[in-house]
């Protein structure tokens, strides 16, 4: 402890130091006066927050901002809004847009092509599997008996902000990750974290792993054993307002609304206590996991003495429970609107709690979203509207056939995943035929499906310069190393199925405004209340941090800073 203290006071000393140097250099109206202040004065040390609080809700659309404005309270959305910078064109550079990609983009000011995140899960061609986003097995839990916390930052090629901020301050700042999810705390907490927690389903405690450290420290144990998740899931789930006033969503029970395990109809009131099994999964998908989720960080922001010194701390929390409500019910429901207004009162306590234990003048905060989601396409057609579902296994099975016409029998197609096609490449070079050209005949066949928009053939991605439109979003997305080598996007509306069955409930991925518009709304240090209706990145959030904390920017950034337009 005494020798973290020294490399903080340090730290201060040479941010003191640099400011007294350029001061120094700087031209002055005249030698006597300079002398004279530098007599009554102490040299600043560069101006910075003492805590960056980035805030993620997962899968929230850009309109869920304004679609429930009426019924938010003052403190939540609305203070970030009114008091607050907006950027309303925040918009993510590339697909497909998924919580893992969107995590990464955020804290690295990188996109998939370059930082490696590709989805939350991907192909592996050399060992023939499936890899997930942040597995490592060679990490055990830490916290749990279960596997959950096999997990690390280790498939991340670059650095996050939180990354760089740790290295520039000789680690003396502290950086910790939060979420239910674990890819939403592992990927902005960075692989120099203090810390990253995450949600264990079957023991109801919040976990880490041993990348991190050998056991948990005592105030999470102390959370821990509190026992919340028995608490919440020992209520029923019922409407914060009457049901009657949820007039900016459909009706209660919608065909296209998924079940939560062990309902019969996806109704209010959810009996959580008469559904809930042994383990704590459901508490995913109630609005008490982002309570939970609000307490923890809460909990690590006192246990952890975030924003008591002179270095900037980092925490990053992330908002899971909105995906698992939108996947089940869809953007319309009444249970996403509930699901915001409840989060809106947790935002409330949790930015008032942070202004009362570091002060508005001393902490920056964030809130955006890692992707949107899209409407239901049964909805949308029973609006009239064009929508629908695209099989993967039948684009799948009908390549396969196409190419063993063409070319003989042979396994073609290695995996159908995040919309993109993996061919079999060791066949196509054993065969001596061209790689562009079993590409270009599988992406043209491609495009008779219905729902296509467009297929590509990724030996076109890389020797073609695209600088703007889908394509270039295409190419932001592709990884040379682990990306697919068709690349299919589907028309607006549509999303895709699997085994012939209509999904319900919503997705992501796309193109698509639905999915790539995101809220981007700075709040507190030396942020003035405006707006801007200019097109940003989300890339842009890191390396606005890295300009604030007169730090590097993440070894992968291609975002810039965003200061010049908040003025």
């Amino acid at each position: 402890m005494r020798i973290q203290q020294h490399m903080k006071n340090t730290f201060s000393s040479l941010a003191a130091a640099t400011v007294l140097l350029f001061s120094a250099c700087a031209p002055t109206a005249s030698t006597s006066t300079t002398a004279a202040a530098a007599q009554h004065t102490l040299p600043a040390a560069l101006p910075r927050p003492k805590l960056v609080v980035g805030i993620v809700v997962d899968q929230m659309r850009y309109d869920f901002l304004y679609r429930y404005w009426d019924k938010y309270g003052e403190g939540g959305i609305k203070k970030l809004v009114r008091q607050g910078f907006n950027f309303k064109n925040a918009q993510y550079g590339y697909v497909p847009t998924y919580t893992g990609p969107g995590h990464a983009s955020i804290y690295t000011g990188s996109v998939p092509a370059i930082n490696g995140i590709i989805g939350n899960y991907w192909y592996n061609r050399n060992t023939g599997e499936s890899v997930y986003c942040v597995e490592d097995k060679s990490v055990q839990t830490v916290g749990s008996s279960s596997k959950a916390g096999q997990m690390s930052p280790a498939n991340l090629l670059t650095t996050t902000v939180t990354d760089e901020l740790r290295l520039a301050t000789n680690k003396g700042a502290k950086t910790i990750g939060i979420a239910l999810k674990d890819r939403g705390a592992i990927l902005p907490a960075g692989h120099l974290a203090s810390g990253a927690y995450w949600f264990d389903s079957e023991s109801g405690n919040w976990i880490t792993s041993t990348y991190y450290r050998t056991d948990l420290p005592a105030w999470v144990q102390e959370f821990n054993n509190r026992k919340y998740p028995d608490q919440y899931l020992s209520q029923p789930w019922n409407t914060l307002l009457p049901i009657a006033q949820y007039t900016e969503s459909t009706a209660d029970d919608m065909p296209w609304e998924e079940v939560l395990p062990g309902e019969q109809k996806p109704v209010f009131p959810h009996n959580i206590p008469a559904i809930r099994q042994k383990d704590y999964e459901l508490l995913r998908s109630i609005p008490g996991g982002n309570t939970l989720t609000k307490d923890f960080a809460l909990a690590a922001l006192r246990g952890e003495q975030m924003g008591k010194d002179e270095i900037t701390d980092i925490l990053a929390v992330s908002f899971s429970t909105t995906d698992y409500v939108g996947h089940a019910f869809g953007p319309n429901s009444i249970e996403v609107e509930d699901v915001y207004l409840r989060l809106d009162r947790d935002l409330e306590d949790l930015i008032s709690q942070l202004e009362k234990e570091v002060g508005k003048e001393n902490l920056l905060i964030f809130l955006t979203a890692d992707h949107g989601a899209a409407h239901v396409p049964a909805y949308l057609r029973s609006e009239k509207v064009p929508a629908g579902v695209a099989m993967s296994n039948i684009v799948r099975d009908s390549v396969e056939q196409l190419l063993d016409k063409t070319y003989g029998k042979a396994d073609w197609v290695e995996r159908y995943t995040n919309q993109q096609l993996y061919l079999n490449r060791k066949v196509i070079d054993n065969r001596k035929l061209s790689r562009v050209a079993v590409q270009e005949k599988v992406a043209d066949y491609v495009l008779r499906f219905e729902g296509v928009a467009r297929a590509v053939a990724a030996e076109h991605l890389q020797c073609s310069d695209w600088s703007s439109g889908v394509m270039a979003k295409l190419e932001s997305g592709y990884n040379v190393q682990r990306s697919g080598d068709v690349l299919v996007l589907l028309q607006p509306g549509w999303f895709e199925g699997w085994e012939g069955k209509q999904p319900k409930g919503t997705t992501h991925g796309s193109y698509s405004n639905y999915d790539t518009h995101v809220p981007l709304l700075w709040y507190g240090w030396q942020v003035q209340p405006g707006e801007s209706a200019a097109e940003v990145q989300v890339a842009d959030i890191a390396p606005t941090i890295a300009s604030w904390l007169y730090i590097q920017e993440g070894n992968g950034t291609v975002g810039k800073p965003l200061q010049e337009l908040m003025k």
